[in-house]
């Protein structure tokens, strides 16, 4: 183990590192000003976050498991190094199409980098630190989600949109030169091991199964989702078969044997699914029911990544005593509570209450994913621990994706509705949006409730 000195240096470099992941909030506040520079249909935007989605989602396990087998630094440090790439290119793109290339570099490189980030702060330090080290490492990330919308903001006014991407090549640059610092880890084995085809079907599957999410029907009807879902079938099912013959396998399968594993993966992509509507619907909320600008509507949405920072920090502070089950439990629990309250805004409701709202619920996200991190983390072999890593990225990414398409269909159906029913446009949408964050809150809590049929995975696990 490195001296603490050089060990709390290096978690700084990592942290460096990966804040550029999470200032990707930053983009969302371009939107306007990239639709308007490329002349494009609002609805084409989307393809700006589903090329970057898309790339490094489906990725991410096979980054992690090459990270397990040649080194996380060396790993994170390609990943640092194509990360810078793909900035200037989306900064430089003097098309639409070549922006959404340099989009996917960008997805490549960010999916490089986190795939292997988690290992790398974990080997800094001993075993008995590690839901401290995740810890801290979820709180740089809620940090940065929370600051992308304030920057990107100041940077679009004062410099246009490249400003979003560029800004962030220095800092994954610095990371970079200084990296060296950093120690490195033993290789565990080779590329000769590497599972290829494996990782061939595995992306293959991952792809299709969010494109399915991501495209619409508007011009291929249903014969293209459909054909996407066939083809993840198949694909996932290849992989399955693959992956259980090959003796280095890119995932033991063997793991969700485990019930205990599979309902907290599974209560992950939940979590995150439902979670989602803070970010969907909120600042809708804020700007049209509550009438705040686009600068006070981003720092109260601010709120929420302001409590995934104390949750994720009191998950590092309590792991020693508490189990770590039951802090994912408190998770769950709190975020029900928060989006419960999210769901009874009204016109009257305070800056006070929502800010509180947003906060209880930003805490319960932080304190579930640091102890699902753990969770995981502990399950797998050390030398596994990319793979860890890359899977609580991959479940996450799984129900933002998920809740980003079945929150907005909800939110839809609940305010078509209301409309048909006769009420005004401000009437329609402040229902549809209570609707759509009770049954996200009910629909958590039913997943709780079904889990509970084997309590020993949340108050069992130490």
């Amino acid at each position: 183990m490195p001296s603490l000195p050089r060990a709390r240096i290096g978690l700084l470099i990592v942290g460096l590192g990966i804040i550029a992941a999470p200032l990707d909030t930053a983009v969302n506040i371009a939107f306007p000003s990239i639709t308007q520079a490329f002349d494009l249909q609002v609805q084409d935007i989307r393809w700006v976050v589903i090329a970057y989605v898309l790339t490094y989602a489906s990725l991410m396990l096979v980054f992690g498991r090459l990270g397990d087998l040649l080194g996380y630094r060396r790993i994170f440090q390609l990943g640092l190094l194509v990360s810078a790439a793909g900035f200037f290119a989306c900064s430089s793109a003097p098309t639409y199409r070549l922006l959404l290339l340099g989009r996917m570099l960008q997805g490549v490189g960010i999916a490089l980098t986190l795939s292997c980030a988690p290992a790398l702060a974990i080997s800094l330090y001993g075993e008995r630190d590690r839901t401290w080290v995740l810890g801290i490492y979820a709180a740089i990330s809620a940090a940065g989600a929370a600051l992308g919308p304030v920057i990107g903001g100041a940077l679009v006014e004062r410099a246009s949109w490249p400003a979003v991407f560029w800004s962030r090549a220095p800092l994954v640059l610095a990371a970079l030169a200084l990296s060296w610092l950093i120690p490195t880890t033993a290789k565990l084995g080779s590329v000769r091991g590497f599972d290829a085809v494996g990782a061939a079907l595995l992306v293959t599957w991952l792809s299709a199964l969010l494109l399915v999410f991501a495209v619409g029907s508007e011009l291929f009807g249903l014969t293209l989702p459909l054909g996407l879902a066939l083809l993840a079938l198949l694909a996932f099912a290849a992989f399955l078969i693959r992956e259980a013959r090959h003796p280095q396998p890119l995932i033991r399968l063997s793991l969700f044997r485990d019930a205990n594993f599979t309902v907290m993966n599974a209560a992950s992509i939940a979590v995150n699914l439902v979670a989602f509507g803070v970010l969907l619907l909120v600042p809708y909320y804020l700007a049209r029911i509550a009438n705040m600008d686009a600068a006070a509507g981003g720092i109260m949405l601010a709120c929420g990544a302001g409590g995934m920072v104390i949750g994720s920090w009191l998950a590092g502070r309590l792991a020693g005593r508490v189990k770590i089950g039951r802090l994912a439990l408190a998770g769950v629990v709190l975020n029900i509570a928060g989006l419960w309250t999210i769901s009874t805004w009204a016109p009257a409701t305070t800056l006070t209450v929502i800010g509180l709202s947003l906060l209880l619920q930003g805490v319960g996200l932080g304190l579930f994913q640091v102890a699902y991190a753990d969770l995981v983390t502990a399950t797998l072999p050390p030398e596994d621990r990319g793979v860890a890593g890359s899977l609580t990225i991959l479940t996450r990414t799984i129900g933002v994706v998920g809740g980003a398409t079945g929150l907005s269909a909800a939110f839809h159906i609940f305010e078509t509705t209301a409309l048909s029913a006769g009420a005004p446009a401000a009437d329609a949408f402040l229902a549809g949006f209570q609707s759509t964050f009770f049954y996200a809150a009910a629909a958590l809590a039913l997943c709780l409730a079904m889990s509970m049929v084997r309590p020993r995975i949340w108050f069992e696990r130490t």
